[in-house]
């Protein structure tokens, strides 16, 4: 218990030095975009609520893309084709997101790019790549998706929420760090999604930049501690034998939420209310708009999303009642330079809603469908009401932070993860 103590304060005086570094460097271009800024932070009491600039018009959008280093050229990725999601999935899976000590990356399938890239009303004009025009091969990517997010529970905006695009899976080919393409590839999703009469966007990143919405960090459930701890990712604990690690992380063999059965399409109506209520309570939420939506996003796909209802059988009506959700994503990631494992099997929490179960015992379940599924860990950030089941559960705090950022939008404070409602892939 005390050397958990002793590791959570280290993390936390790590991190608060990373911030502090972050705030006294210069940020060129974030410095030149609608965003909050450091030093606005100081003076939260003077901050508007609101978009940074207002009454923007499409018909001033520029029609023509952002200038290249010569040699490349813009494209739009089909996602939709076995090929074109397969080109992406090959970019990401060898240049995409990797932990410091470079020893796992990020590795999205084809197939869940496909799902997080293709919701509906997305745009193939927004997955936007850049090509070696000689040989055509992609060497870099940015995606944006539509979706409608809450800001503020009491603002109007709070509840009928803000036309918003989700930015994601920026990625440069390790070959090409030097050419400063990170910025223009963020200006030019900027300018597909203006000419679009949008103007504000939500997105996520490790790294500390002006100015998050709010930190949140990820806590690590062990499913299969020998394979963990053989890969580097979890340690022996002082004093702890390995056996005696795969007892203490040892759970129940069956599930035991009466009643709990994978989502099915019949269910989505239901689903789509149930998540707008919960979603409610939060500052920052994503308002789920159409049962197309909800299907898209929740009904089971093998190695991608995995959602199960509690199903409390027929009411007075004859319909059947849902009243709990449970829900994870499959994000595995590759092992780097291990002899005998290639792949980490990684279940990330997505949405749960307790009702009728208590949170403990419905993700104690999530972990049971995960282990069954052959997922080596559990991971999840301490957003919603995550951290009420974590330590019951025997999470472990993990090194990662993810901060939450806002484009072309301000708030007085930041938030805490208590109050942040969205997942962001």
């Amino acid at each position: 218990m005390e050397d958990k103590r002793e590791i959570e304060a280290l993390l936390e005086q790590m991190h608060l030095k990373e911030k502090e570094e972050a705030m006294q460097k210069k940020h060129s271009f974030w410095e030149s975009q609608p965003v909050k800024q450091f030093s606005e932070e100081q003076n939260s009491e003077t901050v508007e609520e609101g978009p940074v600039q207002v009454n923007q018009d499409a018909k001033g959008v520029r029609e023509t893309g952002y200038a290249l280093p010569g040699g490349y050229e813009w494209c739009d990725c089909d996602i939709s084709s076995a090929e074109g999601a397969e080109e992406v999935y090959t970019l990401l899976s060898e240049n995409y997101v990797e932990d410091d000590d470079n020893m796992f990356r990020f590795n999205y399938s084809s197939h869940f790019l496909s799902w997080a890239l293709q919701p509906p009303g997305f745009k193939p004009f927004w997955h936007v790549g850049v090509r070696v025009i000689k040989s055509k091969k992609l060497v870099a990517f940015i995606s944006a998706i539509p979706a409608k997010i809450r800001v503020g529970k009491n603002s109007p905006k709070g509840k009928d929420g803000v036309s918003m695009v989700e930015i994601n899976f920026l990625c440069v080919h390790k070959k090409l760090r030097t050419k400063r393409l990170a910025p223009v590839l963020i200006r030019e999703i900027t300018r597909r999604v203006n000419l679009f009469d949008i103007w504000q966007a939500s997105y996520t990143a490790g790294v500390i930049i002006p100015t998050p919405l709010a930190t949140c960090r990820y806590f690590h459930r062990s499913l299969n501690p020998k394979k963990l701890i053989e890969v580097g990712f979890s340690k022996l604990g002082k004093r702890m034998t390995l056996s005696r690690t795969i007892k203490l992380h040892k759970l129940p063999q069956k599930t035991s939420t009466p009643g709990l059965r994978r989502m099915s399409k019949e269910d989505a109506p239901q689903v789509l209310e149930l998540l707008n209520a919960y979603l409610a309570q939060f500052d920052l939420a994503c308002l789920f708009q159409s049962v197309d939506e909800v299907e898209h996003w929740f009904l089971p796909r093998e190695n991608v999303i995995y959602t199960y209802v509690v199903d409390a059988g027929e009411g007075k009506d004859g319909k059947r009642k849902i009243t709990d959700i449970m829900s994870f994503y499959s994000l595995p990631s590759t092992i780097i330079g291990n002899e005998h494992h290639k792949e980490l099997r990684a279940a990330f929490s997505y949405y749960n809603i307790a009702n009728t179960a208590s949170l403990k015992s419905l993700m104690e379940d999530a972990l049971i469908c995960a282990r069954d599924e052959n997922f080596d860990v559990f991971n999840a950030l301490d957003i919603m009401q995550n951290a009420e089941f974590m330590k019951d559960l025997k999470f472990g705090i993990g090194d990662g932070h993810l901060q939450y950022y806002l484009y072309n939008w301000k708030v007085k404070k930041a938030l805490t993860p208590q109050q942040v409602g969205l997942v962001l892939l």
